[in-house]
């Protein structure tokens, strides 16, 4: 009886270690952005153009890769976001900026903003470049709620970098100009954060930096763009204005720009207008309201210009000139 139970067992045993084991489907990638495919499209017109590259500075210490947040869907299983963290070598509590980074909510990577990180670390500043989650894997508003949960890791995490958390200031590039300028002008609403969330730590930010992001999906100049069923801000939005109208709206920040709410804001605009759609009626609200803000033209056929020397080395020089200005 013994030896029979032990052949059941075994046999059991063998049939679960032969059982297939199912495989978790691969998160989609859309590796069209980057800054070499970039500079081939723009080295003819403007050959003194020099892409950035991860040069980290003298004085400025790198942690990479750090996990602020796990995700887990029935589509992709479980999955980490990742941020890095930049900062001078001291023991000096200083003021922070989360980086964002662009691509139409579709394709880059953190690495993008890694240059200007370490610039601006150099500067004096603690520099967060960010994950978060593209429009092949989570549409709208998912990008938000990540980014509002590694503004809460930053903070929890304030003592371990010597963060000042009066003092931390969101940036964004081109589709991350946009999230940022979404994020600081959502500000205190909890309509932008997750039922999950830890309500604890607060995901309220001091100033918003914008290179080139759009600030009004329903501005002339961004809605009547011709556009085909598979553009990017259709996909991330799951679907045109016609068919998501208040879904459309409810993504673009300025509708949420509050008098008592609204924090100082840094705009660099390239030689596109309609990259600033709905911006003069945001700054006029500014200047209204008597917030602080600045208007700085890149004036070139350059979109993504913040990757490319000379125009970052101004950029950078600016964006340190100004959140001196508010913060110290």
């Amino acid at each position: 009886m013994k030896k029979t139970r032990f052949h059941i067992t075994m046999l059991l045993a063998m049939h679960l270690c032969f059982q297939p084991v199912l495989a978790q489907t691969p998160i989609p990638t859309d590796t069209t952005y980057n800054i070499m495919r970039v500079y081939r499209q723009i080295k003819k017109e403007f050959p003194y153009a020099v892409p950035v590259k991860d040069s980290l500075p003298a004085g400025i210490r790198r942690y990479i890769d750090n996990i602020y947040l796990e995700l887990e869907s029935t589509a992709y299983g479980k999955r980490q976001l990742h941020l890095d963290v930049y900062r001078p070598d001291n023991m000096k509590k200083l003021p922070a900026v989360v980086l964002i980074h662009g691509g139409g909510w579709r394709s880059g990577t953190k690495d993008m903003q890694v240059p200007l990180a370490q610039m601006l670390a150099a500067k004096g500043f603690v520099t967060i470049p960010v994950e978060y989650q593209l429009s092949l894997e989570a549409q709208y508003p998912a990008a938000v709620h990540n980014i509002k949960e590694a503004i809460r890791w930053v903070k929890a995490n304030a003592d371990k970098f010597h963060i000042d958390t009066a003092k931390i200031a969101i940036s964004g590039c081109s589709a991350g100009g946009h999230l940022a300028s979404l994020v600081g002008l959502t500000n205190g609403l909890a309509a932008f954060e997750t039922a999950q969330s830890e309500k604890a730590i607060s995901t309220d930010v001091q100033a918003i930096i914008n290179f080139d992001g759009v600030v009004d999906f329903m501005a002339p100049a961004s809605l009547n763009l011709e556009r085909k069923q598979d553009a990017a801000d259709i996909s991330w939005l799951g679907g045109s204005f016609e068919s998501h109208p208040a879904l459309w709206k409810e993504a673009s920040p300025i509708f949420w720009a509050d008098e008592t709410r609204i924090v100082p804001m840094l705009f660099f605009n390239s030689g596109f207008p309609r990259f600033h759609a709905g911006q003069d009626e945001l700054r006029g609200m500014l200047k209204r309201w008597n917030v602080y803000h600045e208007v700085h033209e890149i004036d070139v056929k350059v979109h993504p210009f913040w990757l490319f020397h000379p125009w970052i080395d101004g950029c950078v020089d600016t964006v340190a000139s100004f959140l001196n200005a508010i913060f110290i």
